[in-house]
């Protein structure tokens, strides 16, 4: 059976590179089912290689999409060097928009600073803080690397500012106007837009 590397959602197309994650969000999508928004399953056999990722982008035509998101089953920069090399690739030939949706510890992931890394590649990312609160946070996200998470996911997002266009942060609407608004709070402090999203069973971030 093919993986499912890239799917489309709207006129966005969605990349699939890996389904490593360091948290177990409470809401995750992958508690209710084995794909998003109607595509394949989503579960890969194993992870792909940079040149079956481009491969992919050219048979979805991915220049008719709006962007490219990168946003699959798992953490897309628990792959960072294939994260990099896809958008990269999108870059040099495109004018399309990429974006990177991500829970933020790239930096414990890998053990150093790693938004500079990105500089040139993304014209978004998008993080998901989840809770404004660190208690919160932990209960809501259950990351590996525990209370640390919640500094390093802030620490990650201002210094994506330095190197990406367009840095947000995330938030479902089921955790209650109390953590809204001590979430935008958080954003506030950081100078990090923050977007609120509707949680829909079975559907990834949009």
């Amino acid at each position: 059976m093919a993986m499912t590397i890239v799917y489309e959602v709207g006129d966005k197309l969605y990349v699939n590179l890996t389904n490593k994650c360091p948290c177990s969000c409470t809401f995750c999508i992958r508690h209710n089912g084995d794909g998003a928004y109607g595509s394949d399953s989503l579960w890969l056999d194993r992870e792909p290689e940079p040149d079956e990722v481009i491969e992919a982008f050219e048979k979805a035509d991915y220049k008719k999409y709006s962007e490219v998101v990168f946003c699959g089953y798992g953490e897309p920069t628990e792959r960072l060097e294939v994260l990099r090399a896809a958008a990269k690739y999108i870059k040099n030939n495109s004018s399309v928009p990429t974006r990177l949706n991500t829970n933020g510890l790239s930096d414990l992931i890998h053990g150093r600073d790693t938004a500079k890394e990105l500089e040139g590649l993304l014209d978004t990312v998008s993080i998901s803080l989840n809770a404004g609160t660190v208690d919160e946070y932990l209960k809501v996200t259950r990351p590996k690397f525990g209370e640390e998470a919640y500094t390093a996911m802030q620490r990650f997002a201002s210094q994506c500012k330095e190197y990406v266009p367009n840095v947000v942060f995330t938030v479902v609407d089921v955790i209650g106007d109390e953590e809204i608004k001590a979430a935008q709070e958080v954003a506030d402090k950081a100078g990090v837009k923050l977007r609120v999203r509707k949680y829909e069973s079975g559907d990834n971030e949009k």
